[in-house]
C-alpha cells in the first residue's frame, strides 16, 4: 500500500525538468511533477494546484476540497495514533510496575462467588 499525502504546488523550481515545491503541512520539497504535467507549460500552469505526493513524486491531481478533507482524515489518524503510543506506554508503565495483564488488574473476588468470598 502506498499512502499520497496532498499538498499545494507554492514554485516552479525548473519547469523544463518538472520539479516544483510543494507545501505539505508546512513543510515544502522538491517534487518531480512529469506525472501530472505533460510539458514545461503544463509545469508552470500547475502553480497553486493541489496534488497527491508519494515518494518525492507527484502522482496525481486533485481539488482543494478533496485535499483538504484528505488532510483532515490524516490529522484524525495522527491523533488516534498518539492515543495508542500513550495507551502503549501506559501498559509498559503498569507492566513495570507488576500489574499482570498488560495492564488490566483482575477484579477482586465477589462475595458468595467460586474462588471468592465467604
Amino acid at each position: 500500500m502506498c499512502l499520497g499525502v496532498p499538498g499545494r504546488i507554492v514554485e516552479i523550481a525548473d519547469a523544463e525538468k518538472k520539479l516544483g515545491l510543494v507545501e505539505i503541512a508546512g513543510v515544502r520539497r522538491l517534487t518531480n511533477l512529469a506525472c501530472v504535467a505533460a510539458d514545461a507549460d503544463a509545469v508552470r500552469a500547475s502553480l497553486g494546484g493541489w496534488v497527491l505526493v508519494h515518494v518525492g513524486f507527484a502522482m496525481s491531481r486533485i481539488d482543494e476540497e478533496e485535499a483538504q478533507r484528505t488532510l483532515g482524515l490524516l490529522q484524525e489518524m495522527g491523533e488516534v495514533m498518539e492515543l495508542q503510543e500513550q495507551l502503549a506506554a501506559g501498559d509498559e508503565a503498569r507492566r513495570g510496575a507488576g500489574v499482570a495483564g498488560g495492564g488490566l488488574a483482575a477484579p477482586p473476588p465477589m462475595m458468595g462467588m467460586p474462588d471468592g468470598g465467604e
